[in-house]
């Protein structure tokens, strides 16, 4: 049967019409180009993270570090907090992406039920919102007034709801089939019963995407901990670190200083890392965590589960 189906695509690849062809060449040279363009930022920028620093002040750094060392990871690491505060943000991304995807995948799935007579009002109260804010002091009023300063929960709690991802997931919901959700009715399911053995389940690829737009967010979020945990140490988080790192980097070189004389430093070993080549690590080291999951989310970018759901 695979040898058929292979014989089947050959003749048909083989009279192929001539503009087809053209068009296949074509679209191949252009997403090979797309492919290149898109990876070369990523690889220069970790190319430049694994050269020295007063190496990189050359330029001409693109796809191979020119005088390899790891004295850029050694300055990010080194800090004491670091660890501790990568820890943070893990907890952060985990349980914040959690949370924020059940409670906006709750929502969406009230505000799709066509019984539901407030679904409208309650649609475009939450879409005001993301055109109109109270702005950032009153957020930070809000915050104190919770008692959510220098604590955990100041990270999840004003994230647990995003519009954005309510009307993605509503939009998902609403392309369900009625009669699987009727089976459920008919079977005895209430309606919450309905939304987690049911809704759920055939909403894994929206909820995939969410997740990974959420756990982004929180992992690469620093400026709320600026604003409400800056005084609490344990409570920072590694974007924010770093940025600190960024900071230093910036103000351990004399802003007064030419290129030439800066370059002269670095050579005598006065600056062994420059803030070019901290912010390539400090983007490396950001971008791995991301990288390594978004893999296990891609299939569900695609298409839906419920083909099939529902007999003819």
């Amino acid at each position: 049967m695979a040898k058929t189906k292979t014989m089947a695509v050959k003749q048909h690849a083989r009279f192929k019409a001539p503009s087809d062809r053209i068009f296949d060449t074509v679209n191949i040279i252009f997403m090979i180009l797309l492919m290149a363009f898109t990876l070369y930022p990523f690889l220069n920028t970790f190319a430049v993270s694994l050269n020295e620093a007063s190496d990189s002040v050359r330029g001409g750094i693109y796809l191979w570090p020119r005088a390899f060392t790891w004295e850029n990871y050694h300055y990010v690491f080194n800090e004491a907090t670091i660890f501790h505060a990568t820890l943070i943000s893990v907890l952060r991304t985990l349980i914040g992406t959690v949370t924020s995807v059940f409670c906006c995948a709750m929502v969406a799935y009230t505000i799709s039920r066509p019984e539901y007579v407030l679904r409208k009002f309650v649609s475009i109260a939450f879409i005001l919102t993301m055109y109109f804010s109270g702005g950032l002091i009153p957020n930070f009023l809000l915050i104190r007034e919770l008692g959510m300063l220098g604590s955990f929960s100041v990270y999840i709690i004003p994230g647990l709801i995003g519009v954005f991802n309510i009307i993605v997931i509503r939009s998902f919901i609403e392309g369900l089939p009625e009669g699987i959700l009727e089976s459920a009715r008919i079977d005895g399911a209430g309606e919450f019963a309905t939304f987690l053995k049911v809704v759920l389940p055939l909403c894994v690829p929206v909820l995939a995407t969410v997740s990974l737009f959420s756990a982004v967010g929180q992992w690469n979020s620093w400026f709320d901990v600026f604003l409400y945990n800056s005084s609490y140490k344990e409570l920072s988080t590694l974007q924010y670190e770093l940025m600190k790192i960024l900071q230093n980097s910036n103000t351990s070189l004399n802003s007064g200083q030419d290129f030439a004389s800066q370059f002269a430093a670095s050579e005598s070993g006065a600056n062994r890392v420059t803030p070019t080549s901290i912010r390539a690590t400090m983007t490396i080291v950001a971008s791995v965590p991301i990288i390594l999951v978004y893999p296990f989310l891609q299939k569900y970018f695609v298409k839906g589960m419920t083909l099939g759901g529902v007999k003819g």
